[in-house]
């Protein structure tokens, strides 16, 4: 396997470079250590390893080390792999079978219906959109069948193909490939901007490329909420649920490169014209497949089903969510 170039960092949302360390070298390769057993736990002995992709292994490698703005709180990776390195891992194709990448959409379609209801109603009606970042497509068939006409563009081209075989519109490519005349109602970025190299750079074109009165929506890892439950599992009698709600959120081992907080997403957005209108917390999609021992399933079940619950009855703030959904309006 070819080594990854690193670079030291500074904050990509402030552009501080002032941090408080939030996992060091040693204590990472412990929280993977404890993912991979915490899953394999899970499943039975004849799970095919490519079943584990985005539970127990991840496209980029763990961090090296983590940390935390000062100014904005943002949570990243110190030092980072350069931009040229991240292109070659997400464009690849990682030989993942259809069976696996239609696992996937049926997962994840589950839960986009409830994000497609949100932006309309947030939207207050369908319209025209993209998708930064569409992979498998599972968003942009829950969007169709809200009557919105999306496309989406995603590097992957294994992925894609793989969603316009389900009659849906994906272009190979970045956001910068979207024909700058374009515009749309909503331009969405669903747990995609955590892994890419700049994120300011993206919100910005993302918002050249609305319409009037559109919106801008992003979904991302709660970086506060990673910080959080981290310093939680270290210690005493909560320490296990701690991880556990680490495990099923996919924050264990921190494989994103940036954990947004409320904070850091107000300033981004903000710095690119764009209010923020709403927030909504929410926890992973459901990960659990047929390999997936009972108990497991319904613990993962319980897990999510009682953070929904607590935030449904404004028991904890959106902020205590592990997963941040927020939407934005062009400002004048």
């Amino acid at each position: 396997m070819p080594s990854i170039a690193y670079e030291l960092a500074r904050c990509h949302v402030c552009g501080g470079a002032d941090t408080d360390e939030v996992a060091d070298a040693e204590e990472v390769r412990a929280e993977v250590e404890a993912l991979w057993a915490f899953h394999t736990r899970r499943v039975d002995g004849a799970t095919p390893p490519d079943k584990l992709l985005d539970r127990a292994a991840f496209s980029e490698p763990p961090p090296v080390r983590v940390v935390r703005c000062r100014g904005c709180g943002l949570v990243y990776r110190n030092p980072q792999e350069r931009p040229e390195e991240l292109a070659g891992i997400y464009a690849a194709d990682t030989g993942v079978g259809d069976d696996v990448l239609r696992t996937l959409f049926e997962n994840q379609r589950r839960s986009y219906r409830a994000q497609a209801r949100r932006l309309t109603r947030i939207a207050s009606a369908p319209g025209t959109g993209l998708e930064v970042g569409s992979y498998v497509g599972a968003f942009l068939d829950a969007a169709r069948a809200c009557g919105w006409r999306f496309e989406g563009v995603d590097i992957n081209e294994g992925a894609s193909r793989f969603a316009r075989a389900r009659g849906l519109t994906v272009t190979v490519g970045t956001i910068d490939d979207v024909p700058p005349a374009r515009r749309f109602d909503a331009v969405a970025v669903w747990n995609c901007l955590d892994q890419l190299p700049d994120p300011r750079h993206v919100i910005l074109r993302a918002r050249a490329l609305l319409s009037p009165g559109g919106i801008v929506a992003v979904r991302v890892p709660n970086g506060e909420a990673y910080a959080r439950w981290r310093d939680a599992a270290g210690h005493g009698r909560v320490a296990p649920l701690a991880r556990a709600m680490l495990a099923h959120n996919n924050l264990l081992s921190f494989p994103y490169r940036y954990g947004f907080t409320l904070r850091s997403l107000r300033r981004l957005l903000r710095d690119a014209g764009l209010e923020l209108i709403h927030v909504h917390g929410d926890t992973l999609v459901p990960v659990a497949d047929e390999h997936t021992h009972r108990w497991a399933r319904l613990e993962e079940r319980a897990l999510k089903g009682a953070l929904r619950v607590l935030r449904r009855l404004r028991l904890t703030p959106a902020t205590a969510s592990p997963w941040l959904e927020a939407y934005a309006r062009a400002t004048q």
